[in-house]
């Protein structure tokens, strides 16, 4: 049994070694992306309007498309293909994709025509007429058919990564970045307002990543073919799973709406230092917690549906391990080397010293919900593998009160601080609750691993900032350079600690170590083979 469970271990590993590999990709495309922006359009009313555009299409396809519709549809799709075989599963996914072309086109023409009154009750602050009211109308006019390419992408990738085929669904959005950029230096010159271009260049993004999939889907069999069963089975059951976790999955973006419609009411330039703030924690994010939680679900959905509980803890507590070893490090880099990072990626052109310091800021008290952040992402999609829905819209629904009475009681004092700060604490309480209210029978036996391991990192972490910090102040003082200067400090910095925690755990034997090297090791051999 332990020889089968380590087999399943390793083949999770691998497989978040291809979406980790794939989604650092993207991830530095994204950085691209941001500074392009940033760049052209710094921190004023054109780059707001766009975020709270982009944001509202964006917060539909986290809660729909990779949030509800991908948790809901992968265990249903699994039980299929363990119990009924590969030909019932694909005509019960023919049909499901009929239905949800269908919904899609709906909710598109519904974006499109009430986006006056989306975006009065996303940034109410804004008001309901000027200028800057109606450049964030025709931007999310412009942005919203991108909620229906998201989906399809979302579809493919739960029967994709059900086939344990991970490489085309993570590599998508990388051209949903180029299609950014090249909205921002090819479109935003040939269109008025400039910042129309961007959100060209988001629909042309989906498109490109929607074309990405049918070659693997084709590959694997599946036939995209429109197929009229409204009335199939399974249709209702992913309906019924999907319908609560349209909320219950995604409280973290829920949370980050309320700060959207919060920090409207604050001074200009708020909405956009904390997204670029919410950009950089969702580097380490992307890359590895979402990575081992997309890895994690068909295994544990699996698991789920042959009753194997030892298998399914064992995997659970495999998938956190590996998390926490990424993201604790990961907030002592951030907080420590957060003016460096913001300044090297983002200063120039519109974006000036102050928009760092406000970014920071943003940057210091998300950071320091990262752990909660990644732990959240896998131990949801243990709930939903286990076709529970109604343990995480609990949940989020008290977690969505303690954000909001943490965001209007810190925004005050605080700011924009104040809100970052208040989806770390609300995100804090959810991972707790959650971990709390899994099944009795396996939460002890698996927790003790991930405590250990958790304590063992922290002090990793710890000799990684004791040495990190003087380099740090001793790099401050030398003489100051241009970009690419600052650009190679920071880079030694992030490689010294790098160093530092990597040596420090594999002095401590670490067992997360050894198999996040194995597993991307896997994922750039992937990558290799399929590019």
């Amino acid at each position: 049994m332990s020889s089968v469970l380590s087999e399943e271990n390793r083949r999770l590993s691998r497989a978040a070694g291809v979406v980790s590999f794939f989604t650092f990709l993207s991830r530095v495309l994204g950085l691209v992306r941001d500074m392009v922006i940033a760049g052209l359009f710094g921190a004023g009313m054109a780059a707001d309007a766009f975020f709270v555009a982009f944001r509202i299409p964006n917060l539909l396809r986290r809660l729909f498309a990779e949030g509800s519709m991908t948790i809901a549809f992968i265990p249903v799709f699994s039980e299929y293909l363990i119990r009924k075989g590969r030909k019932d599963a694909f005509q019960m996914a023919r049909a499901v994709l009929t239905v949800l072309c269908l919904l899609l086109i709906f909710t598109v023409l519904l974006g499109i025509i009430f986006a006056p009154w989306i975006v009065r009750l996303v940034a109410f602050g804004f008001g309901g007429q000027g200028e800057k009211y109606q450049l964030t109308v025709w931007l999310t006019r412009i942005t919203f058919p991108y909620v229906a390419a998201i989906s399809l992408v979302a579809f493919f990738m739960g029967v994709l990564n059900s086939l344990k085929r991970f490489t085309a669904p993570a590599a998508a959005p990388i051209f949903l970045n180029i299609g950014m950029i090249a909205g921002a230096l090819y479109f935003s010159r040939r269109v008025d307002p400039p910042i129309v271009g961007v959100a060209l260049g988001v629909l042309l993004g989906g498109f490109l990543q929607v074309i990405l999939q049918l070659p693997w889907a084709l590959g694997e069999g599946f036939r995209p073919v429109p197929t009229w069963r409204p009335r199939h089975p399974a249709v209702a059951r992913i309906g019924r799973l999907m319908l609560p976790a349209l909320f219950g999955s995604a409280v973290y973006q829920v949370n980050q709406l309320v700060g959207t419609l919060l920090a409207s009411f604050l001074k200009e330039g708020s909405i956009s230092w904390l997204y670029y703030a919410d950009r950089l924690v969702q580097f380490p994010l992307g890359v590895f917690a979402i990575a081992v939680s997309t890895a994690a679900l068909p295994s544990l959905s699996d698991q789920a549906a042959r009753g194997e509980d030892g298998a399914f803890f064992e995997t659970l507590s495999h998938g956190l391990r590996l998390v926490l070893f990424i993201a604790l490090p990961s907030m002592a880099g951030l907080i420590i080397l957060r003016e460096p990072i913001v300044s090297v990626l983002f200063e120039r052109g519109q974006f000036d010293a102050m928009a760092t310091r406000m970014t920071c800021q943003a940057l210091l008290y998300y950071t320091l919900g990262l752990w909660a952040f990644s732990g959240i992402r896998v131990v949801v999609s243990a709930f939903y593998a286990l076709q529970d829905t109604r343990t995480p819209v609990k949940v989020a629904t008290w977690c969505l009160a303690a954000n909001a009475l943490f965001s209007v009681a810190l925004m005050g004092p605080m700011g924009h601080g104040g809100l970052a700060l208040s989806l770390s604490l609300a995100s804090a309480l959810q991972l707790f609750l959650l971990l709390r209210l899994l099944p009795a029978d396996g939460s002890g036996r698996f927790l003790r691993p991930v405590w250990s391991s958790a304590l063992r990192n922290s002090v990793c972490a710890i000799i990684m900032t004791a040495g990190l910090l003087p380099a740090r102040q001793w790099l401050i003082h030398q003489a100051a350079g241009g970009v690419g200067v600052e650009a190679l400090r920071l880079g030694i910095l992030v490689g010294l600690g790098a160093a530092l925690y990597i040596g420090a755990a594999w002095v401590s034997g670490s067992a997360e170590l050894a198999e996040i090297v194995r597993g991307l090791r896997g994922g750039m051999k992937s990558g290799a083979e399929r590019g």
